[in-house]
């Protein structure tokens, strides 16, 4: 397969105050041989635009980008050795399956015998080989999802790329459809690069994750799709960057609570800026004395939040709204301050709203940020 390098690109188009509006600015990434990308982030935030210009459909107003090596800004599409799946199929409606995994073979005069070979090979790992004389018209969403996927296959290059495949399919056909992505990667051993608004899918398709954002530059008065962190989704998870990616990341997000840090005999206490709001002891930490004294924002995952006894709870808040799921139940509350959501095993889909409820932290997995930057503070 293949490695590709993304070098400070940008994309940037005319219009704005400046007279340029910028989609794209400064996307480094290494992409190693073999590794499963995922680009994700909310709408607007430039990450099919990036793609975009991976695969040549878009150029490349400034920066570099190779694939194994060898610079593409200029090379066509069709030169680049790539493969791209888009949201919407792009199946041929009057061609038959084995006609659409066919059609970029034949378009390279690849020869018959060929053809057959490597369309069977494709049609038999996604489950097609009794389809191959349907027309699109006959297939469900997931199936003609897996015929785009198979039409990339055959071609067998370098790079496969994924612009919001499974955005158009049902709940369940998605999770089946993912499924089915990840084995097709470790089956053919690919460089692919995947493109997602969905962050559930991020988290469970990456080998990393680009999380990216459409930031504000007061410049222009524009928003601008800037990369926000790289890594893996544990790694993120645990680690965010900043509120951005701690709020974006997780289901349901992380909980913020204003407040001050304030060093007392007992050590470090998160007080919430509300009179008998949160209060939270927090772990010994080196670089704490720093930010002694000054507002801070609190983040809790909704799982480090849960249901206590009376007698072991940091603090009380009033119940909301209940939200059973099934194994898992979510408790919507608030403190007097602020509202927070508590992630518990299911089986207190009975809580009534309105009551007080003893609810015990997991202080370990605070994160503290910083309002003014919104950094993640490392103490």
């Amino acid at each position: 397969m293949a490695t590709v390098s993304l070098q400070n690109l940008y994309k940037t188009y005319p219009g704005g105050k400046t007279g340029e509006v910028t989609a794209v600015r400064d996307f480094t990434l290494e992409i190693a041989d073999r590794e499963f990308i995922v680009f994700v982030g909310p709408s607007g935030c430039g990450k099919s635009t990036t793609l975009r210009m991976i695969a040549g459909l878009e150029s490349i107003s400034r920066g570099e980008l190779h694939i194994d090596g060898v610079r593409m800004n200029d090379t066509p599409p069709k030169d680049r050795d790539i493969a791209m799946v888009f949201q919407n199929y792009a199946l041929y409606p009057h061609l038959s399956v084995f006609e659409n995994m066919a059609f970029g073979l034949k378009l390279r005069k690849t020869p018959k015998d060929e053809i057959q070979r490597r369309v069977a090979a494709a049609a038999e790992i996604l489950g097609l080989s009794q389809l191959l004389d349907r027309t699109p018209k006959a297939l469900s969403g997931g199936q003609c999802q897996r015929v785009a996927v198979g039409r990339a296959i055959v071609r067998q290059p370098k790079v496969f790329l994924f612009d919001e495949p499974l955005s158009n399919l049902d709940a369940k056909m998605r999770v089946q459809m993912r499924a089915e992505i990840i084995k097709l990667h470790r089956r053919l051993q690919a460089t692919m690069i995947y493109v997602t608004h969905d962050q559930i899918e991020a988290m469970t398709m990456g080998t990393r994750i680009v999380v990216m954002d459409a930031v504000l530059n007061p410049a222009t008065g524009l928003k601008e799709g800037v990369v926000q962190q790289i890594d893996t989704p544990l790694k993120i998870y645990h680690e965010p960057a900043n509120l951005f990616v701690a709020g974006f990341l997780g289901t349901p997000p992380m909980n913020f609570f204003k407040g001050t840090l304030h060093q007392e005999s007992s050590g470090l206490v998160f007080r919430e800026n509300a009179p008998g709001s949160l209060t939270l002891s927090l772990p010994s930490r080196p670089a704490a004395a720093t930010y002694v004294g000054r507002e801070l924002i609190l983040g809790l995952r909704p799982e480090n939040c849960r249901l206590a006894p009376a007698d072991a709870s940091d603090f009380q808040a009033t119940l909301e709204f209940v939200e059973p799921m099934g194994s898992e139940t979510y408790l919507y509350a608030h403190t007097g301050a602020h509202a927070f959501i508590s992630k518990n095993p299911g089986g207190h889909e009975t809580l009534a709203p309105g009551t007080r409820q003893s609810f015990r932290i997991d202080a370990d997995r605070a994160h503290l940020f910083d309002p003014a930057t919104e950094l993640r503070l490392v103490m």
